[in-house]
């Protein structure tokens, strides 16, 4: 499976920060550390993988959730062997203005009754050291990859 997501990011008085979102659904409901991701979702074939990304940040976050120019971060792959190809952009998105698409599953299991729930749940803003903790092991590494695009640009910590 294929997915393609940005890193968006801001520069703070504390320093460079990154925009996570917490998955909706029950599953996930009392997960914190290790359970937060970029914004994603599935890449079709066809689909070229900005405009895959750019697609998901706005699904996930909602309408207000716009990005500039995106520099590629390149690719990593999650356990379970999904692949994501992600993208780095400056962003100034607030999280309440948080407005997810959803989806349905049964719930609770072989219950026979369909409930719905947001793709995702929370949006923050993490400083780095912060956002290693919270994030899926497998994206961390995303965030060394802004690190050195940040301190080419001069952004820094």
């Amino acid at each position: 499976m294929l997915s393609a997501g940005i890193l968006a990011y801001r520069k703070g008085a504390r320093g460079l920060e990154v925009l996570l979102a917490h998955p909706g659904g029950p599953f996930w409901r009392k997960k914190d550390s290790g359970a937060w991701s970029i914004p994603k979702g599935e890449l079709d074939v066809a689909d070229d993988p900005e405009q895959a990304a750019r697609r998901e940040f706005a699904e996930e976050l909602g309408p207000s959730a716009s990005i500039g120019p995106l520099q590629p971060l390149g690719e990593v792959r999650q356990r379970g062997g999904k692949r994501v190809i992600a993208f780095a952009g400056e962003c100034h998105f607030d999280p309440a203005a948080l407005a997810s698409n959803t989806f349905d599953i049964e719930w609770p299991p072989r219950s026979g009754r369909r409930q719905t729930f947001p793709e995702v749940d929370r949006a923050e803003w993490f400083d780095i050291e912060v956002a290693r903790t919270k994030m899926l092991s497998a994206q961390v590494e995303l965030l060394d990859r802004l690190l050195a695009i940040a301190a080419v640009d001069g952004a820094g910590r």
